[in-house]
């Protein structure tokens, strides 16, 4: 048994925001003596293997550090390390034209080296989106608890203590939720930060685009635009004659004729003749 194995034996494991995860009861090493993995006892959930590479050893405690969060490490140190060396080679073939052959096949290296990469950021992006589902459900569970404590304290089922104690414990976990959470978002964002450097590196120079624009529209023809008015005509214009038909327009219909009434003497014959029956 190595150092590291007695150091580390018996100690406490906590999680970066240390909330307590079990005791670490035993390590599994390599032929040369370095540890592979470590297993921690987490009680219910029983005896968990976790690598090495994940857990810091402190002088009290063992903190275990997420999976999630040393990928999306790496990839970000590698990632910005790329960029650094393209930015560099990218410089130095603009001070010195001679050197652009030579240094065309590292220029193919750092490109392969970039798409690597960004297969192995989707499978991160994956992971983080993945653990964001398991925080929100963590969260949305904790309150509930607390909610449901709140409605046994008041109907007097639990006393103020435990309330306390539930209040607590909820707190601790609900800040837990919400600080790793923070981290995730941040580092997405510096993700997307640098995905957006890459193709500023990577895309064509829009300089480029816009003098080979303007020099397709310097050999083009220019369009002759016809600037003086035709003269007006000299001679006499003819007509020819043509006959009006008026046949063709619509025929407007007179008025009616106004009905005469008939006259006074008429009037006067027939009331005579009414007076005699």
């Amino acid at each position: 048994m190595t150092h590291d194995d007695i150091d580390i034996i018996g100690k406490n494991v906590k999680d970066m925001y240390g909330t307590f995860m079990g005791k670490v009861i035993g390590t599994i090493t390599d032929i040369d003596g370095s540890i592979q993995s470590v297993g921690v006892d987490c009680g219910s959930q029983g005896l968990q293997q976790i690598q090495y590479e994940q857990l810091v050893v402190q002088s009290n405690v063992v903190i275990f550090i997420p999976k999630w969060r040393l990928d999306s490490q790496r990839l970000l140190r590698e990632k910005q390390l790329t960029l650094r060396r393209l930015k560099a080679l990218i410089d130095i073939v603009s001070e010195n034209d001679d050197m652009k052959a030579d240094a065309e096949i590292i220029h193919e290296k750092y490109k392969s080296k970039l798409a690597s990469l960004d297969e192995a950021e989707q499978q991160i992006k994956a992971k983080l989106e993945a653990r964001l589902t398991e925080l929100d459900e963590q969260l949305k569970s904790t309150k509930m608890l607390l909610f449901d404590a709140k409605v046994q304290y008041k109907s007097n089922e639990i006393s103020d203590n435990t309330f306390e104690t539930v209040k607590t414990c909820s707190a601790e976990l609900i800040e837990h939720v919400t600080h790793e959470t923070a981290e995730i978002s941040n580092v997405k964002r510096r993700i997307a930060d640098l995905d957006a450097e890459v193709l500023n590196i990577t895309a064509p120079p829009q300089k480029h685009l816009q003098e080979s624009a303007v020099s397709y529209l310097d050999n083009s023809e220019p369009q002759k635009v016809q600037s003086i008015l035709p003269e007006a005509p000299t001679e006499p214009i003819t007509y020819s004659a043509v006959p009006f038909i008026a046949e063709s327009l619509p025929t407007i219909p007179e008025p009616p004729k106004q009905v005469k009434t008939a006259t006074s003497h008429n009037e006067d014959d027939w009331l005579a003749r009414m007076e005699a029956q």
